[in-house]
């Protein structure tokens, strides 16, 4: 089965919200057997709409609309549904009082604006929607099939989990199966070297994809099968080999957050994190925090970006920070050294670094970044190069740091 999602909304195509929506469910299908061939977002105007929906039906059998169906004048789906099938807008009753009931129940009248929101496609069957006042619509035409929701994702993701997904799913005789290998620490380049024997050993059925991101890459094989009990078998044989070549950069499987994985490495071995950053301004123990239950193994964060804050919180001295500068391997041992003193913490981050974009010297250019981990006995160090991006270089330094604390653990205890 050959699907195309067609997004509908001028806030997407300028920019102004990002499209979570079609990256959802193209997940979604891809899990189920069903082949996304491409995705397009068009204007809030009949004309772009209809021109859309040509595009998107004569490339695939399966189309997914999202958007354009709220009760405001610039929502035009019903209304280019109703031109292209060349049918008539009918009138649902039933819908009109299901949204007087709705806001009824929270002391509201509805206007007539919700009231032109019950006029749909005459050929359009009505997949209800408990989550919003808008309605899916299935619509059967020409061998094709046609499915409206709204574009607020809560809403499409109920339309799409209650009444699409089951649908498809009950049809296709193609499943996928996914095995992802999490690695942290080296880039694809490295990775792909590594395990180069075991990539050429793949039967053709059998798909390797490197998938990276700011130190972190997903190592995903892939296959499409009528017989999911074996090639599970074989996908899981290969995985087992890539992780057993990898070794400790592989820290888990199937998108498991990392911070997940070290926050329970930690509370294995009875352990409390602390952290004390420049750089990064908070983002690790933001990373850390987005576990829950991360009380039972984080203590929390010093962030202390200028010189003052450095020294009055974490001790370290005004002659080292002036004979050493502020991103220097000195430096962040003595944040580390400060942090076990104000904190009960085991473990331990210290970093420092230049974000960027200005700042940097010839010696210490944007992106130079000096992390240190370790405990109250041993600590270890890294001086890192990332680029010129504030913000990657922001990410990249939580994450790479992080990943050297998890490899710390795993040496030391």
């Amino acid at each position: 089965m050959k699907a195309s999602i067609l997004t509908i909304g001028d806030e997407i195509l300028i920019g102004q919200i990002i499209d979570t929506n079609t990256a959802w469910m193209g997940e979604e299908l891809n899990t189920i057997g069903v082949d996304v061939i491409t995705n397009s977002s068009v204007q809030d105007t009949i004309p772009s709409i209809i021109k859309g929906l040509d595009y998107v039906s004569q490339i695939s059998d399966f189309i997914l609309i999202t958007g354009g169906l709220g009760p405001t004048k610039d929502d035009l789906t019903c209304e280019a549904l109703a031109n292209y099938f060349n049918v008539e807008l009918k009138f649902h009753s039933e819908l009109w009082e299901r949204i007087q009931g709705l806001f009824k129940k929270r002391g509201r009248q509805p206007t007539d604006l919700h009231k032109q929101q019950c006029y749909l496609p005459a050929n359009a069957k009505l997949l209800p929607n408990m989550m919003g006042t808008a309605p899916g619509m299935l619509i059967e035409q020409n061998g094709k099939r046609y499915v409206a929701m709204p574009g607020v994702p809560y809403e499409m993701k109920y339309i799409m989990t209650t009444h699409v997904l089951p649908m498809l799913k009950d049809e296709s005789t193609i499943q996928i199966y996914h095995k992802t290998i999490m690695t942290a620490g080296r880039g694809e380049s490295v990775i792909s070297k590594e395990i180069e024997d075991i990539a050429d050993a793949l039967p053709g059925h059998i798909k390797l994809a490197y998938l990276p991101n700011l130190s972190r890459v997903r190592v995903r094989l892939s296959s499409k099968t009528t017989n999911t009990e074996n090639v599970e078998l074989e996908v899981n044989q290969f995985a087992d080999k890539i992780a057993e070549r990898l070794g400790t950069l592989v820290y888990g499987y199937d998108d498991v957050p990392f911070e997940k994985v070290l926050g329970q490495l930690c509370e294995d071995k009875n352990l409390q994190i602390a952290s004390a950053e420049s750089c990064t301004g908070g983002l690790i123990a933001k990373q850390l925090v987005s576990i829950p239950g991360s009380s039972a193994y984080y203590t929390g964060s010093i962030v202390a970006y200028s010189y003052e804050l450095k020294n009055d919180l974490l001790g370290v001295s005004q002659d080292l920070l002036n004979a050493k500068g502020a991103v220097s391997e000195e430096v962040v041992l003595a944040m580390l050294t400060g942090l076990f003193n104000q904190t009960n913490a085991d473990v331990g981050i210290a970093v420092s670094g230049i974000a960027g974009p200005g700042g940097g010297t010839a010696s210490k250019p944007v992106g130079t970044v000096w992390i240190a981990v370790g405990n109250k006995e041993k600590q270890h160090t890294e001086k890192i190069l990332i680029g010129k991006d504030r913000t990657i270089n922001i990410r990249y330094s939580a994450n790479y740091a992080l990943n050297m604390l998890r490899l710390f653990v795993l040496e030391n205890y």
